[in-house]
C-alpha cells in the first residue's frame, strides 16, 4: 500500500496491521544520463513489485530517495530508519538497486546488490521478509 493511499482519519486503526515500512533508495548522484536514470527506476520498481504485490495490507511503502550517491547514501538512509522507526513502524525494509554494501542499523531487512551487482531474487526477498515477521520460538 502506498503512503498516499492511506487516509490520515484512518491511520490510527490501520496502523497495527500495516506495521512494515518499505523504503525504496535509488542512490543516484544526478551524474546519470537520462537512459541510466530511467534504468535504474525500472530497476528499483521490479524488486518493489516483488514486495508491494504479495505484501499488500501489511507494508506501507514510502516515498522514494531518489538522490542520495554512495558515499552520502549510507547516513541518509539510516537517518530515515531511525525516523521511520519513531513514527511508530515496527519494521523497516530498504531497497536499493545501487548503494552496495547498505547496512544501516535501523533497518530491519536490507534488500540491496552484492558487490557484483547482483540483486537478490523475488523468492529469496519473499522468504527473508516472511522470517522476519515470524516470531522465533525457543525450545
Amino acid at each position: 500500500m502506498k503512503f498516499s493511499e492511506i487516509e490520515s482519519a484512518k491511520w490510527e486503526e490501520l496502523q497495527p496491521y500495516l506495521d512494515t515500512c518499505l523504503l525504496p533508495v535509488t542512490g543516484m548522484t544526478g551524474l546519470e544520463s537520462p537512459a541510466e536514470a530511467t534504468r535504474a527506476l525500472e530497476d528499483l520498481r521490479d524488486i518493489m513489485d516483488g514486495i508491494e504485490i504479495p505484501f499488500k495490507g501489511r507494508v506501507v511503502t514510502y516515498p522514494a530517495c531518489h538522490y542520495t550517491g554512495e558515499e552520502e547514501g549510507h547516513s541518509i538512509v539510516e537517518q530515515l530508519c531511525a525516523s521511520l522507526k519513531r513514527t511508530g513502524f515496527r519494521y523497516i525494509i530498504v531497497v536499493s538497486v545501487r548503494l552496495t554494501n547498505l547496512a544501516p542499523p535501523s533497518a530491519d531487512l536490507v534488500f540491496a546488490p552484492a558487490p557484483t551487482g547482483e540483486v537478490p531474487s523475488a523468492v529469496q526477498i519473499g522468504q527473508e521478509i516472511r522470517s522476519m515477521w515470524t516470531p522465533a520460538t525457543h525450545v
